[in-house]
């Protein structure tokens, strides 16, 4: 099994956490959708992160897809029965997250300083603030024991909000988000998982 992608991003982050919770052995390669557009586009030629290739060489795509794939193929599923709803609320607040702070990304870095869009900036820029205050409110439900997917989408996203967005949420305004990501992130499965 192969896992394409760079781990700077939440979703091939996510995945790759969930493989090694699930101590399913793959390959990782770390190819960036924008300098190793060509080489990314002989495996996929769709060039989405992230891309697992799987044993049988069928390649999937989308975060949540892949996860719902390697719980079908894990005798260990990673989205708990019991509370279900809850558990889909963190993960789907968790991947709202890592949208809001890519598309603010993507607006500052992709587009020259004059011609960003400040309303559009501003809209996601509350969407995201909306997002991790929900999230805040729910966080002692987050407690990685054992180490489920809305623990791991969530400590992604922090993280990834953290490294590249920490102007718009900080550790200030969300200090038990701020205490479950630390903890998170000595989790093994985290450590061995670095932001590239």
């Amino acid at each position: 099994m192969q896992l394409i992608g760079m781990l700077d991003s939440p979703y091939v982050r996510r995945v790759a956490i969930a493989l090694k919770r699930l101590d399913i052995p793959f390959e990782h390669q770390s190819l960036s959708v924008f300098r190793d557009f060509n080489a990314f586009s002989q495996i996929n030629p769709i060039v989405k992160a992230p891309t697992l290739v799987t044993d049988d060489e069928i390649v999937l795509v989308d975060s949540t897809l892949i996860l719902q794939y390697l719980d079908g193929i894990s005798a260990t599923s990673l989205m708990p029965k019991i509370a279900q709803p809850q558990a889909l609320r963190l993960t789907g607040l968790g991947l709202m997250a890592c949208d809001k702070t890519v598309q603010i990304i993507y607006e500052r870095t992709l587009r020259p300083r004059e011609k960003q869009h400040q309303p559009w900036l501003k809209r996601v820029t509350t969407q995201l603030q909306a997002t991790y205050g929900q999230l805040e409110q729910l966080a002692d439900a987050l407690t990685c024991n054992p180490l489920m997917q809305p623990d791991i989408t969530v400590a992604v996203a922090w993280r990834f909000t953290q490294l590249y967005t920490a102007d718009v949420i900080t550790p200030e305004n969300c200090p038990k988000l701020a205490a479950f990501s630390t903890k998170a992130e000595k989790l093994p499965e985290f450590v061995s998982t670095p932001v590239e």
